[in-house]
């Protein structure tokens, strides 16, 4: 009776396994597809316009942002598009990773009330195909994300236009 027992508690063992293991592979899976919902611009498509000007296409994320990786002075980042932010603003604790310094103080009012940034320069911020140098920012320690909004000092300074999910940015 013992070793019928103990084959049934070892067959129990191998299905529980089993199903941990089919779980954790689901999971593996599934959350690749999960990733490429938040962030469908890995890997932006990069091109040239018809007037040789670089350009980048950007498809909408699940919540309809746009999301797209890039670099400041030559290092990767994550980029939330943000029309309404005035400059590129940087939590603080992405800043001290690129090593940006701050200078001039100041208050600015955000989505979460009214907060203290730090302006500073970027020597080169890129997206694709698109370099854009000396770009004012602020460093702001409120901000807890992993992402750096790229507002309007950068963002006036290409071209875009929006067509469906899609937004497409060119050099000027």
């Amino acid at each position: 009776m013992t070793e019928i027992d103990s084959t049934n508690k070892m067959g129990k063992i191998f299905i529980w396994l089993a199903w941990i293991s089919a779980l954790a592979l689901l999971v593996f899976f599934f959350q690749d597809v999960l990733d490429k919902q938040w962030d469908p611009n890995r890997d932006p498509e990069i091109s040239l316009s018809n007037q040789g000007k670089a350009e980048v296409k950007l498809l909408q994320n699940r919540q309809g942002h746009y999301v797209v990786h890039g670099e400041i002075n030559e290092m990767p980042v994550v980029f939330l598009l943000d029309t309404g932010a005035t400059q590129v603003s940087i939590p603080a604790h992405i800043a001290e990773e690129l090593q940006l310094t701050g200078s001039r103080e100041s208050l600015v009012n955000t989505a979460n009330g009214t907060t203290t940034v730090y302006q500073t320069k970027l020597q080169q911020l890129s997206i694709g195909n698109i370099y854009l140098y000396d770009v004012s920012a602020h460093i702001n320690p409120s901000m807890q994300s992993n992402q750096i909004l790229l507002g309007m000092s950068a963002l006036k300074r290409v071209e875009f236009s929006q067509v469906g999910k899609q937004l497409i940015l060119r050099e000027q």
